[in-house]
């Protein structure tokens, strides 16, 4: 191959042809799940969205497994302000080796059931850790969502 010269003098650049991913989106789920010790009871598929499903158990196995630190910090609090409604955001600050995250976890009476209303705080966080985790651990680019994420429709 000639090296030519384009008008200004320099050497054309080199286009290189997209590489096909090494692993199918399957492969790469079940090395997920063996290098974090996962088992079948840690996921499930939510049957109306074809997502993939982490448990809370299936989350804190990763933390435990791969030594997960993270930060949480509250960026909004607002329990029975003028409209009555709570609502609160969360941010997780977390790192695992070179991966570094920062996302939030977001709870108010619009996306919490009966149940979990009266725990605003403790859903934004799981929902925060959740992300948080499944980011740091290649879960979430293969579409795994935490369980906290499906609470949002079970209304």
């Amino acid at each position: 191959m000639s090296k030519e010269k384009s008008k200004e003098g320099q050497s054309p650049t080199k286009i290189h042809p997209i590489q096909p991913p090494k692993e199918t989106r399957r492969e790469a789920l079940n090395r997920l799940f063996h290098e974090n010790g996962l088992v079948e009871e840690d996921v499930y598929k939510d049957k109306t969205r074809k997502y993939v499903i982490m448990t809370r158990t299936g989350i804190d196995k990763i933390i435990a497994r791969r030594k997960i630190q993270i930060q949480f910090e509250p960026v909004l609090i607002q329990l029975g302000q003028k409209d009555g409604k709570n609502h609160v955001v969360v941010r997780a600050s977390g790192q695992l080796n070179d991966r570094v995250c920062q996302t939030f976890g977001e709870a108010s009476d619009d996306n919490l059931t009966a149940f979990n209303k009266g725990y605003p705080m403790a859903m934004a966080e799981k929902r925060a850790k959740s992300r948080c985790v499944l980011q740091l651990t290649g879960f979430y680019e293969q579409g795994v969502y935490g369980s906290e994420e499906e609470e949002n429709y079970w209304k």
